[in-house]
């Protein structure tokens, strides 16, 4: 499969540059002793267009179930998506479930390889963050049928280099089989954060007369998920069925957890909400 979209750069305020191709739109900055490093962030810009070039050319085995793909994949971007897809461990999740993220990590790992020593790269809101160096970075988490709002932040320290923060639900960019409004997932890494945020978000689904859905190809005929329904929209629902979709996705939150595959979600559905594990979650 080929995609033929023009991409662009644009050098932003405070030292972040943005890249556009197609689907993708990436927000790069990079810093070393604290100082942004612009050139390096459009060597990065260039960098993720080859990466979504890869994707295209592997699109129809990243669209597989990760279990059938025999051998050994060469392609270091395409292996940590269907790594993270096996991490997370759902049936009908495929390796594009952490494409975002996975190209978000792959942009971040570049620029660390450049020398910088603080690394942030937003991927339509997933985002891959690399510290070396002892500032914090702060993730605002947001409900995400009210993007104004935000309900509070995720603090990324220096316990640790690597982190991935991505979020997953209803009016999102990628299709969803739940109700949840948000599941914002914080991981050890992007690609895996995405495909886990995808999965918990899918597990809220209950259902319920208020609850409209659709197969998955009606909605998007390159769809990885064909003759599965995926939630259009979600009416008035009882706050008993927001409850029990917050039980639901609370459970498949606690099952990564226990795993070690994620380390925190924050899960909404139309005004209630929960956190699970441990988010560094300051208000």
């Amino acid at each position: 499969m080929t995609w033929a979209y023009q991409s662009q750069i644009h050098i932003l305020d405070r030292g972040r540059v943005m890249a556009e191709c197609g689907p993708m739109r990436l927000l790069i900055f990079a810093a070393v002793g604290g100082v942004p490093q612009v050139r390096e962030c459009v060597r990065a810009a260039k960098e993720s267009f080859r990466y979504l070039e890869r994707v295209a050319l592997l699109y129809k085995l990243l669209k597989r179930p990760p279990q059938t793909i025999q051998g050994d994949m060469e392609d270091h971007l395409a292996r940590r998506m269907i790594q993270a897809a096996m991490a997370v461990g759902d049936q009908d999740l495929t390796p594009m479930a952490a494409v975002a993220g996975a190209i978000a990590d792959e942009v971040a790992d570049f620029l660390i390889t450049r020398g910088m020593t603080r690394v942030v790269v937003s991927n339509g809101g997933d985002i891959a963050v690399r510290l070396k160096e002892s500032e914090p970075v702060s993730v605002g988490v947001c409900p995400e049928e009210d993007k104004n709002r935000i309900f509070g932040r995720i603090l990324l320290d220096c316990s640790q280099e690597d982190w991935g923060v991505a979020t997953s639900g209803l009016g999102g960019r990628s299709l969803t089989r739940g109700i949840a409004s948000a599941a914002t997932v914080v991981a050890g890494d992007a690609a895996t954060a995405d495909a886990a945020a995808t999965a918990i978000a899918n597990s809220t689904f209950v259902e319920d007369e208020q609850v409209f859905q659709a197969p998955a190809e009606k909605m998007d005929p390159n769809t990885d998920i064909p003759g599965r329904p995926v939630t259009l929209r979600v009416g008035e629902i009882s706050e008993e069925t927001k409850l029990s979709g917050l039980c639901r996705g609370r459970r498949k939150a606690e099952g990564l957890i226990e795993k070690g595959v994620i380390l925190g979600a924050y899960i909404a559905i139309k005004g209630r909400d929960t956190v699970v594990g441990s988010l560094g979650m300051v208000s």
